[in-house]
């Protein structure tokens, strides 16, 4: 396993970067990267895990030899149930064993490094505020928003071709030298109608200083950083496939 180098985060604050850095990764391998996740998760090998880095790398290998192991060991054999399952319910157990990985990484770190009641609340806190990579993977984070404004956002049911490329008409504006108060109310009801919408591949909530692309097909929304969108290129884009949309194909 080659994820940098390895170090030993010790305060709440790098127990948490490296929880998100993990995350990031695993995320990447199970949205923007899936194909060749796919590819790698082969039933005739041998028993597979997949591993996150804290520098947002992720990588399917076999699990480590030394017992017991420097780190808690993601769940084994991931690749077994590969060809038994609808992908999408595969992609979504491996999910929820990533999501109790990262949880038993971080609190192994914890307890390693003598975290106290307090330390242990405040890291739990802070790893609650992010969505799951269950709740990514599945869209169930974007669902719930989904639900919970229905009533209130009226306004959000626009034509899907007015609403396709999210952020790029006040990124024009503030590059257009539209004066500073129409600026502020065009942020202002960006972040009202979209801020706890989550990007389908890193996770993070919607800002209104982000460019922003939707997916045609599965409607997720993703930074257009993400998924090396410009708002240029978007423009020519008659209908934007996501990364996992794009590779999506029939399966044995």
């Amino acid at each position: 396993m080659d994820g940098g180098p390895q170090y030993n985060p010790r305060t709440v604050e790098e127990v948490f970067r490296d929880f998100k850095g993990r995350r990031a990764g695993m995320i990447k391998a199970l949205t923007t990267d899936v194909e060749e996740f796919y590819q790698q998760c082969d039933p005739e090998k041998e028993n597979l895990c997949l591993y996150g880095f804290p520098n947002e790398l992720w990588e399917v290998n076999l699990p480590a030899e030394e017992v017991p192991p420097e780190l808690p060991e993601p769940a084994l054999g991931i690749n077994f149930a590969r060809d038994g399952m609808q992908e999408k319910d595969w992609l979504s157990l491996v999910a929820v064993h990533s999501d109790a990985w990262l949880l038993a990484v971080a609190f192994y770190f914890g307890a390693r490094f003598g975290f106290d009641k307090a330390d242990r609340k405040r890291l739990f806190n802070m790893i609650n505020d992010l969505p799951t990579i269950f709740e990514v993977v599945t869209g169930a984070a974007k669902k719930q928003v989904k639900e919970k404004s229905s009533v209130s956002n009226h306004s959000s049911n626009k034509s899907k071709s007015n609403s396709k490329v999210r952020g790029s008409e006040s990124a024009k504006y503030l590059k257009g030298g539209q004066p500073k108060d129409e600026e502020e109310g065009l942020d202002e009801v960006d972040e009202e109608e979209h801020g706890d919408t989550l990007c389908g591949a890193c996770g993070e909530n919607y800002a209104s200083d982000e460019f922003w692309i939707c997916c045609d097909i599965c409607e997720k929304w993703f930074h257009g950083k993400c998924v090396k969108i410009t708002p240029a290129r978007a423009e020519h884009i008659k209908q934007y496939k996501c990364p996992s949309c794009s590779n999506k194909r029939a399966r044995p």
